[in-house]
């Protein structure tokens, strides 16, 4: 989910990430250092004791020099947004900075905001604060403008700000969000940017949004792959992970799923219901009601139906396996 999130800055120019880890650090750490954007500088950080969003930039912020960075902007981004699209984070940056602001909210209106903090506005209208949902009013709580926990800050008045946070309130935590008030409090302009899409700033914090996240995910994978010349003959029927890479004229019956770094050429035709991990199928080859990993199929191969093709699995080019057949993989080790 990470992996996503730090996607969405690909539109930025950026001087370095900071991720900050906290339970599981070790192996998030490691399957970033793996699959992150290879052009993406990322410093990791721990917050040993996880004390709130705000006290999680407290100690990203501890990676940035002190003397240098007075008059950089931060953008803040939660691990959990995976629907997050580049060019609106670039749109929240460009608009920030056009308006010399101490800190830009991406923002959006909920039919049911249940869950997220609530902008409320002061005079003139600007936004006063943002109160999370366990500490709203009534009054409060009917407010549909909520907080997506995005944020472009002024670097030099972030960390001052920051120092100026309480824990007393109904979590016991340092919240992010109450860097809003201390801002507004002390004058400086914050502003904020109405998101068009409410979805691309939905957090993942259940198995059930989860879900949801991941079948926006695939509407917008396949979307992609077919304005390049993919055909899928039933697109909610078929999975494409985002590190997949497909040849234009290819072919997706409906029940596939492929995933990992499985690479698909020209005229290929995959499926019906055929899972293929970290698999190579080649030219004009023919995979259908494979299960597949770590193999390769040659051009013009035709495989299946009802084939398994174990780890190190090779069909040569132009060869036919037949139905039901079970391919000899690596040797094992001694």
């Amino acid at each position: 989910m990470v992996l996503h999130v730090l996607d969405a800055l690909a539109e930025l120019q950026l001087d370095r990430a900071v991720v900050v880890v906290g339970h599981g650090a070790e192996r998030v750490t490691k399957l970033l250092h793996d699959l992150a954007p290879p052009n993406l500088l990322i410093d990791f950080v721990e917050q040993h004791v996880q004390r709130g969003t705000g006290d999680a930039v407290s100690v990203g912020l501890t990676v940035f020099p002190e003397d240098d960075l007075d008059d950089a902007d931060i953008v803040v981004l939660p691990g959990d947004t995976p629907l997050l699209r580049p060019p609106t984070l670039a749109n929240l940056v460009r608009i920030h900075r056009r308006a010399d602001a101490a800190a830009t909210l991406l923002t959006a209106r909920l039919e049911d905001p249940t869950g997220y903090g609530r902008i409320v506005r002061g005079r003139d209208e600007r936004i006063a604060r943002i109160v999370e949902e366990g500490d709203t009013t009534e009054e409060e709580r009917a407010i549909d403008e909520v907080c997506t926990s995005i944020y472009c800050f002024r670097r030099s008045v972030l960390a001052p700000a920051l120092r100026r946070l309480s824990p007393e309130n109904a979590q016991g935590e340092y919240y992010l969000t109450d860097v809003v008030g201390v801002l507004y409090e002390a004058g400086y302009p914050v502003i904020s940017v109405l998101v068009d899409d409410p979805m691309e700033a939905a957090g993942v914090n259940d198995r059930a949004q989860l879900a949801v996240a991941e079948a926006e995910l695939r509407d917008r994978i396949n979307e992609r792959w077919m304005r390049r010349g993919v055909t899928m003959l039933d697109p909610e029927r078929t999975y494409i992970d985002v590190s997949v890479e497909l040849a234009p004229d290819v072919t997706i019956l409906p029940g596939s799923l492929l995933r990992g770094q499985t690479v698909v050429a020209t005229g290929a035709e995959i499926g019906p219901d055929s899972h293929l991990v970290d698999t190579f199928v080649g030219e004009g080859a023919v995979v259908a009601n494979t299960v597949a990993r770590s193999a390769e199929v040659g051009a013009r191969a035709v495989v299946g139906p009802f084939a398994s093709l174990p780890p190190g699995c090779r069909i040569g080019a132009g060869e036919v396996t037949g139905p039901g057949f079970s391919g000899g993989g690596e040797e094992p080790e001694e």
